[in-house]
């Protein structure tokens, strides 16, 4: 997923012995560079419109979901619905749909420091989500943790506490 030119699906076939059964990449010019190093696994293409119920489960999923949103250098919005680093939960779903036995994700050290803000919730109310870190955020007003993930609602939640929180809910 998020595949771009290959390097991690590359790793992690080495890293496992397996191979790249199918990629999930918008670009096209980058997907032509997959295509031509793995020329049997179809581009699902725009990862906010599969039906994961119809993808070919696998025992290994690697992606490395966009980091623009995250990093220290890069807008800083957080991971958030509407933002390229928001598309997090397309990989999350595909996840809990497809039950890899591993799963590998690559992103940037901006997770630790980025704020979260969670979609809001059928029926919820800005008292039990994670509110948005106040503007300009500092690692002061974060989770004092890196590991947390932010259960308290007057704290705001780290993006890495949201993956992790992500990877560690029962599947449905």
């Amino acid at each position: 997923m998020f595949s771009g030119y290959g390097g991690l699906d590359l790793a992690v076939e080495h890293a496992t012995g397996g191979e790249t059964a199918w990629f999930s990449e918008l670009n096209d010019p980058v997907a032509r560079v997959f295509t031509h190093h793995w020329p049997e696994a179809p581009n699902l293409g725009d990862i906010t419109t599969i039906n994961w119920n119809q993808v070919t489960p696998l025992d290994v999923l690697c992606g490395g979901f966009p980091c623009q949103d995250v990093s220290t250098v890069g807008k800083q919005a957080g991971l958030a619905p509407g933002t390229r680093s928001g598309l997090w939960s397309h990989m999350a779903e595909a996840i809990d749909v497809l039950q890899p036995r591993q799963v590998v994700i690559e992103n940037v050290r901006g997770l630790l420091s980025a704020r979260a803000i969670r979609p809001q919730a059928q029926g919820a109310t800005d008292d039990n989500r994670n509110p948005a870190t106040p503007s300009p955020a500092t690692l002061g007003d974060l989770e004092s943790a890196t590991w947390s993930l932010g259960d308290d609602a007057a704290r705001p939640l780290r993006a890495l506490g949201a993956v992790l929180g992500d990877l560690g809910r029962p599947a449905v």
